[in-house]
Parts: C-alpha cells; structure tokens; sequence
C-alpha cells in the first residue's frame, strides 16, 4: 500500500481521499492551491486534481523532489511538451490522462476503432457534443480533445473547432449544465441514418478509482505513459 499526495482537494480530491483509504492506502499531503508543499517529500505518488494554473507546478515539483505523478487536470496541455521533457530530464514516472474513468479510456479505443471503419464512408460527417457541470473550467472538456484527436489520428479530419466546422473540421458542442459529471456523444450523420456512441458518467466516483489504479500501477516503473499503458490497450 502507498502514501499519496492529493495535490487539489476539491470534490475531486476528496472522492479520491475517499476510495484510497477504502483500498488501504495513506493520505500525506491534502493540498489546495496556494497551500504548501509541506509533507509531499514522504509520498510515494502524487495525484494531480486541480485547476489548469497551478497544474504544472505542482508536476514539475513533483519531478523535482522525484516523486511520481497521476496528473488528471485538464486545460494546461500547451505545457505537456516540456512536463515530459522534465519528466526524463529528472528520470520521473507520469501518466497525464484527460479522463482516467475504466470506461472511458474503453470508450476511447472504441472510437479509434470506429474511426478507422467510418474513414471510408464519406457521405458519413462525424460531430460530437459533451456536457459537464458548470464549474467546468475549461471547454471542450479534455475528454472530448481526447476523442477529436483518436478520430483525427485515423481519418482525413484534421482538426476540430467549436464554431461552424469546414469540411476537414470536426465540430465540437461543449454545453455546461447543472452538476453533469460528464456526457461524450460521438456521431456520424448521413442522408440515410446516423450511428452513435455515447458515454454517461454517473458520478465522480469512475473518475477517481481510474486515476488510484493508475497511481498503483506507476510505482515503481520511469518513464511517461498512459491509460493505454495501464490497461494494456495498445
């Protein structure tokens, strides 16, 4: 069992102090931004849950003091480069995932499998929608970037946009709605009929047991990985 760093202990943090202790392991540091980082010298690993400003501070002290990092906050991405420069710079151990929910990282390869299949239909236009509450920082969420860029990855789409899309562009609708822990909606319309997938979160609860699985996974390995790595989808 290990000692864990909650760096952000909002609802997030919390749910994950919850269900960490329920599986045996030790909370040592509760933080919130602008608290100190008195005691995250004695943890084993680091959960990373905050807001998109303090998100590459707290990774790069982890590095520094050579602790592995589970990073989850989403909205910080332009800095991703140089968190995994440092990352093997310092010869650390991090996964950044934009949603780390079990289901969700399924749904991910689901929808790189279904890209590659709808790239040959042409008459079939892909968009997609996401809802999330409206505490919701940043938009599209992460999760969505996510899904945009496996379809991307594996068609001739080459970008997406939250305005009206052109023809290479995939539209995203990022809605914020009551306390929505998460909804993702892929489509693919034509003339004829359309074909869906979708993934519903419930609760926070999917998000969190995912990133304390991810958390006992890293320790003791180096290197940059992610969910994919965790469970083994590539």
């Amino acid at each position: 069992m290990s000692k864990i760093a909650l760096l952000g202990y909002g609802k997030m943090g919390q749910v994950i102090e919850r269900i960490a202790i329920e599986r045996g392991h030790t909370i040592v540091l509760r933080k919130n931004i602008g608290d100190s980082f008195d005691g995250l010298e004695n943890a084993d690993v680091a959960i990373e849950f905050s807001a998109p400003d303090a998100a590459v501070g707290h990774i790069s002290k982890c590095f520094e003091l050579g602790i592995p990092v589970v990073a989850g906050t989403t909205g910080w991405l332009d800095q991703y480069d140089n968190m995994v420069a440092l990352c093997n710079q310092k010869n650390g151990a991090f996964i950044y995932g934009s949603n780390f929910s079990l289901g969700v990282n399924i749904f991910f390869q689901l929808n790189e499998n279904l890209a590659k299949m709808m790239a040959q239909l042409s008459q079939y236009k892909v968009r997609m929608n996401e809802i999330h509450h409206t505490q919701k920082l940043d938009a599209p969420s992460g999760t969505a970037i996510t899904l945009a860029e496996g379809i991307i990855k594996n068609s001739a789409y080459s970008e997406w946009t939250l305005e009206t899309p052109s023809a290479h562009q995939i539209h995203i609708e990022a809605e914020r709605i009551g306390s929505v822990p998460g909804t993702h909606t892929v489509f693919y319309d034509s003339e004829v009929d359309s074909i869906e997938i979708k993934h519903t979160a419930h609760s926070r609860e999917g998000f969190a047991l995912g990133a304390i699985v991810a958390s006992e996974w890293l320790l003791g390995k180096k290197g940059v990985y992610s969910m994919k790595d965790v469970l083994n989808l590539k």
